[in-house]
């Protein structure tokens, strides 16, 4: 059992995995239309709904703003180890083009994002983007908490966060099964919009992709970068040198999302 808070978390789960909610938890005090209508859909799904005082809602979200929401959840069986991602994958063939009717699969690897408001701004974007999976390493990463799951506006529920104990090996393994592996570096060569594997000629961001990323400042370390198969910069036009990792985030995966011509 665990805790979820906030109203998108809550309503996310609510939407998404109705049978897996235990209880809702609300404010006794609130009752604003937001409060309504949140109370309409927990009674239109059949949950146990509990009016609560706050102190004790402060005390179930570890007294972070819970906004008057609180429910009690079964964790959802998403896939959770690398291994699952993997028997995602079809066996490359040729360029590894998608076929016409589905899109290739998206990963997002996070590299040292320690932050659980920049780990659950990701997770947000790339449930956005059609990410399939995040894979983050197991000693260098904000784990999975209630405030990520806040942030990410129930992306945690939806999206596979897996964790793994290397990440080179990890980049190798996925490689191995047909993925191309994209690190964001601000030294490299080319421009995510200039590289020359993005092209229709190639295919290689048509096919299974990986996007890697790592934190504000310090970026990718270095065996992460030397396993990616390509590394490209966001090109940045102003006086700051680099973006946080979840706007970043954004503008790979989506910059991938438009070049697949789903937008």
């Amino acid at each position: 059992m665990s805790i979820l808070y906030g109203f998108h978390a809550v309503q996310a789960r609510i939407k998404q995995a109705p049978a897996s909610v235990q209880r809702v938890l609300v404010d006794e005090q609130r009752k604003d239309a937001r409060m309504q209508q949140l109370l309409a859909r927990v009674q239109q799904a059949g949950l146990v709904l509990e009016p609560a005082p706050s102190k004790r809602l402060d005390e179930l979200a570890g007294h972070r703003q819970h906004q008057g929401v609180v429910a009690m959840v079964e964790a959802l069986q998403l896939a959770n180890s690398l291994a699952d991602v993997l028997a995602t994958l079809e066996p490359p063939e040729g360029n590894l083009q998608a076929p016409a009717t589905q899109q290739a699969p998206l990963f997002l690897v996070l590299d040292g994002i320690t932050d659980p408001h920049n780990l659950g701004a990701c997770l947000r974007t790339a449930d956005a983007a059609g990410v399939q999976a995040v894979l983050v390493p197991k000693d260098n990463s904000a784990p999975m908490t209630p405030v990520v799951a806040k942030v990410a506006c129930g992306a945690a529920e939806t999206v596979p966060v897996i964790v793994v104990n290397n990440l080179a090996r990890t980049l190798e393994s996925l490689q191995e099964a047909g993925v191309w592996c994209v690190g964001a570096a601000g030294e490299a060569e080319h421009t995510l919009y200039s590289s020359p594997y993005a092209s229709s000629k190639q295919r290689h961001w048509h096919g299974p992709l990986a996007w890697v990323l790592g934190a504000e400042g310090t970026g990718l370390r270095r065996l992460t970068r030397e396993h990616c198969d390509e590394l490209v910069s966001i090109p940045m036009l102003g006086s700051v040198e680099s973006l946080n990792v979840s706007v970043a985030t954004a503008v790979c995966l989506f910059e991938t999302v438009r070049l697949r011509g789903v937008v």
